[in-house]
């Protein structure tokens, strides 16, 4: 998109962060696919916003983009805006048009991001004292011994053990948990006003997750961090955030705040993945998986993207309602004609977000 600055005077100065209608494509054989479809959200200023759903459903590549670090091409942002204000009474940037020097300024030292593998965010052939002191003397100008200090002092701010002889150390040499950490003190490095976690607790064992989730809340309550924490773990949703996007197949089908959602979660992929977490005491029960998988990005579904996996279109067509349309499984062919075919209040047959609460929104026919 065009690079240059954007006065947005509608941007809510209690949100540092409002995407609206974002459209993500990527090039491959044959043309372009929408990895992103037009979703929408915001993040309240020192609050916690969750973006959830199965891989490839378009977390990451929403965070990247708005980052502005997917390489384009092949990415390219068809539409949609994505406006930032780092204070209240800061003037809001349009990201998507911003240049490339532009957006280093806002890299790091506004918007600061925690990447889901830390041992390929590191870089393996420098120290862990180097790397900081390099993120240090960028953000904050100071360089030398100075910046060598400032680095340990980050490293103790997130509560890693010994940072002085840390400093010294390669990647390789630091467990999972404690590069994590460093990953974060990187990204606070520039005390930014939001931050990007994406998947900040994969592969790390319950103890070591809960102690980077209290970890994250800390820097939040000390700094006034908002953070946009990018998970397909709900119990993590349950512990830390305030509102909850749900993403599938490159749109948001759900969102609400967290204790509404776990509560009365009306969307049935939110359901069914509400029914995959493993529950303590009461009887024991099979824990139920989703049919299906999520569809192919190069083959959109028509009408709404979940309905061949959808058990309400399915309860409901086995009561009567034929099939209308041929998919490529029998569970698919089974889905109410309602799901796929022209709706008089959305042509498209994909159904919209509407308010069904004071705060809670769901693009579902049968809601």
């Amino acid at each position: 998109m065009a690079p240059g600055r954007m006065k947005v005077m509608s941007l809510n100065s209690d949100h540092v962060l409002e995407v609206h209608d974002l459209r993500v494509s990527f090039a491959v054989e044959g043309g372009r696919f929408l990895a992103v479809d037009g979703v929408s959200w915001s993040v309240p200023r020192g609050k916690t916003v969750a973006l959830v759903g199965e891989s490839g459903c378009g977390k990451s590549v929403s965070a990247l983009t708005i980052m502005r670090l997917l390489s384009e091409p092949p990415a390219r942002i068809e539409a949609g805006s994505i406006r930032f204000r780092p204070e209240p009474q800061a003037e809001p940037l349009e990201l998507t048009r911003l240049s490339e020097r532009e957006m280093q300024s806002v890299r790091g030292r506004r918007i600061g991001m925690v990447f889901q593998e830390p041992m390929s965010a590191l870089n393996p052939v420098y120290t862990i004292g180097e790397q900081l002191a390099e993120t240090i003397a960028l953000h904050q100008g100071v360089r030398g011994r100075a910046a060598r200090d400032a680095a340990i002092e980050a490293l103790r701010e997130v509560e890693v053990p010994s940072p002085e002889q840390r400093v010294k150390q390669y990647p390789h040499e630091l467990s999972g948990g404690m590069r994590q950490r460093v990953m974060i003190a990187m990204a606070l490095c520039g005390r930014p006003a939001l931050l990007l976690a994406d998947e900040p607790t994969t592969a790390l064992d319950v103890t070591i997750q809960a102690s980077i989730l209290d970890l994250l809340r800390q820097a939040q309550v000390k700094l006034g961090l908002s953070i946009v924490l990018i998970t397909h773990d709900l119990g993590v949703v349950a512990q830390t955030a305030d509102c909850v996007y749900v993403m599938y197949a490159g749109t948001v089908v759900e969102h609400a705040p967290t204790p509404e959602l776990f509560a009365n979660p009306l969307h049935p992929y939110t359901q069914g993945l509400l029914k995959c977490v493993p529950r303590m005491g009461g009887v024991r029960t099979r824990l139920e998986a989703i049919p299906g998988q999520v569809p192919n990005p190069r083959r959109p579904v028509a009408g709404c993207p979940f309905h061949p996996r959808c058990c309400l279109s399915v309860e409901r067509a086995e009561r009567g309602a034929a099939p209308s349309i041929r998919a490529d499984s029998a569970f698919g062919e089974r889905v109410l004609s309602r799901c796929v075919e022209i709706h008089p209040d959305e042509p498209s047959g994909r159904p919209v977000l509407r308010q069904q609460g004071s705060e809670h929104f769901v693009a579902c026919w049968e809601a």
